[in-house]
């Protein structure tokens, strides 16, 4: 009981922070992001024993150009290598392959391409048009949250086949399937209140959200079970770190961004 509600508490602050900074303003948004990326590239570097400045060098730089160049072409290359590595960690993930990082340079790559990239399009998605959307990014969250508290409901309830047991041996089917049914129907209420979208474009993305959010979570804890960890962190009591706690968002925002910029 005491650790339900000491996590509940901490989920609640990390909400009205996270929701408060969307909407106070573009800036604010920004600001807290990549307050959240700096610590999560902290986390991601002592579970794979990566120490280098050079990390938090690259996400600046990155960050800032890709903000003042929001039409440049070489973001259509940044999500294009971001996501070609998504996928690829989708495939070591399901063939189960380990994901090596035994050089620097492997270390590096992998802080990047899984978290750099994916960290600066979670910031650019509520700019549409270069007009920054905050109920957009709210209505994101909304699904990502419906999708994380009904699979973790369902699941505890009902839950009886493993999802990815040698990953997660506490996620089900039965938790996946109702995360991705209440997702839907919570894209539906959306899409009434929220007409910037059609329906059917509001379902898609509530889909990529809870498809691709889950298996973000589920390489998350496959790095976590290579080093032998069970959180990123503890600055969430209750949730581990910030990493475990964004770990679905994260993973499923190239693909938003993709599907938000390119596709509709």
């Amino acid at each position: 009981m005491r650790n339900l509600l000491r996590r509940s508490f901490s989920g609640i602050i990390y909400v009205l922070i996270f929701v408060s900074a969307i909407l106070f303003s573009k800036e604010s948004y920004i600001a807290l992001v990549s307050i959240f990326s700096v610590l999560c590239i902290w986390e991601l570097s002592k579970l794979i024993q990566f120490k280098s400045i050079i990390t938090y060098i690259f996400f600046g730089i990155t960050l800032f150009l890709m903000i003042k160049r929001p039409t440049s072409y070489a973001i259509t290359g940044i999500l294009t290598i971001n996501i070609l590595s998504s996928l690829y960690l989708i495939y070591q993930l399901f063939a189960k392959e380990e994901i090596t990082y035994s050089t620097d340079r492997q270390k590096l790559g992998l802080t990047i391409r899984y978290l750099i990239f994916s960290f600066c399009f979670l910031i650019l998605l509520p700019f549409k048009n270069q007009n920054y959307t905050p109920y957009l990014m709210i209505s994101i969250l909304v699904l990502i949250w419906v999708n994380d508290s009904f699979a973790f409901l369902v699941g505890k309830n009902f839950g009886k086949k493993k999802l990815f047991v040698s990953v997660s041996p506490k996620k089900t089917q039965e938790g996946f399937l109702g995360g991705f049914i209440f997702t839907l129907v919570a894209a539906y209420i959306i899409s009434t209140i929220n007409k910037e979208y059609a329906l059917v474009n509001w379902l898609i993305i509530a889909s990529i959200i809870s498809v691709i959010g889950t298996i973000g979570d589920l390489i998350e804890s496959k790095l976590k079970r290579q080093a032998n960890i069970k959180d990123s962190g503890n600055i969430m009591p209750g949730h581990g770190g910030i990493l475990d706690r964004l770990d679905s968002l994260l993973f499923a925002a190239p693909f938003v961004y993709l599907y938000i910029n390119f596709i509709i």
